[in-house]
């Protein structure tokens, strides 16, 4: 039977043309790569090449072998990482959310019902993280809203709600509550690596100029800077809210989010056990 290394140097030739370039490109000699095309029209037991003097060229069976081949090639890439994927979620959970938060709070808790599994998180895109668990490579998600999709189990999290962080001295930090428009073309401090809200911020406050910078960073300039920022209620309940702030509560209702936990509730990744922790470990706000 052919090899994949064949079919990899049929492409080669398909590609470039000649064996010459072919096998330049794949770092044999040409008599090997010619040897080795000789091997699979053997085993196909078809001609691949119309050969003249000095010249070879695909035919019509080559050029179906090629399209074949290609198939074949992104079938068997495809199984490796599938096997790949599926082999560390046997030893591992990944989990994938939209949000710092939840980041802070839902690892050690796995660690501890699960203390035979690595636990690996990251923060990405709403729909890298719902396409990540659909193929197996996040075996928990958090997204800012539900998802009604067969095979997915979707409960509810938590709550998070954005305020803005004012100085006294600031013109609306008498305000009850505010929208982000009103805020609109100042400059803030902003920490990085928000998720999700730093596409709401940049999307409610086209034009302010956020200044980006690390926690430690942030903290600091938030204590000895006269700049607005954002806070929420989660961060204030865990921090404590600086004495040089006002807090206000942001109104518009994309800053005020329900949280859903996201899994596929089959074999080993079936998370039912962390679930049921949600209401006593992790309440919502």
């Amino acid at each position: 039977m052919f090899e994949l290394d064949q079919l990899e140097q049929l492409l080669a030739v398909a590609e470039h043309g000649t064996l010459s370039n072919a096998a330049e490109h794949l770092h044999i000699s040409q008599p090997a790569l010619s040897r080795s095309m000789q091997r699979l029209e053997a085993e196909l037991q078809v001609p691949l090449f119309d050969r003249q003097k000095n010249r070879i060229a695909l035919n019509e069976n080559g050029r179906m072998a090629v399209e074949y081949a290609q198939q074949i090639l992104n079938q068997s890439r495809d199984l490796v990482s599938r096997l790949q994927t599926f082999d560390r979620s046997q030893r591992t959970i990944l989990l994938g959310s939209c949000a710092p938060v939840p980041l802070w709070e839902i690892p050690p808790v796995l660690s501890a019902l699960y203390p035979d599994r690595t636990i690996s998180s990251e923060m990405r895109e709403n729909d890298v993280l719902l396409q990540g668990l659909r193929d197996s490579v996040y075996q928990l998600i958090i997204l800012p809203y539900p998802v009604e999709e067969p095979g997915i189990a979707c409960v509810k999290y938590g709550e998070e709600h954005l305020f803005f962080s004012l100085p006294p001295a600031h013109p609306l930090s008498g305000s009850k509550g505010l929208y982000m428009k009103d805020l609109n073309g100042e400059t803030m401090l902003l920490r990085n690596r928000l998720g999700f809200w730093r596409g709401l911020a940049a999307r409610k406050m086209p034009d302010t100029r956020f200044l980006e910078q690390e926690d430690v960073a942030f903290d600091e300039l938030v204590r000895a800077s006269a700049l607005p920022s954002f806070a929420t209620d989660v961060v204030l309940n865990r921090e404590g809210a600086p004495l040089n702030r006002v807090n206000i509560p942001i109104l518009d209702e994309e800053a005020n989010v329900t949280y859903y936990c996201l899994y596929r509730p089959s074999g080993r990744n079936d998370l039912s056990g962390f679930i049921k922790t949600l209401p006593r470990r992790v309440p919502v706000r």
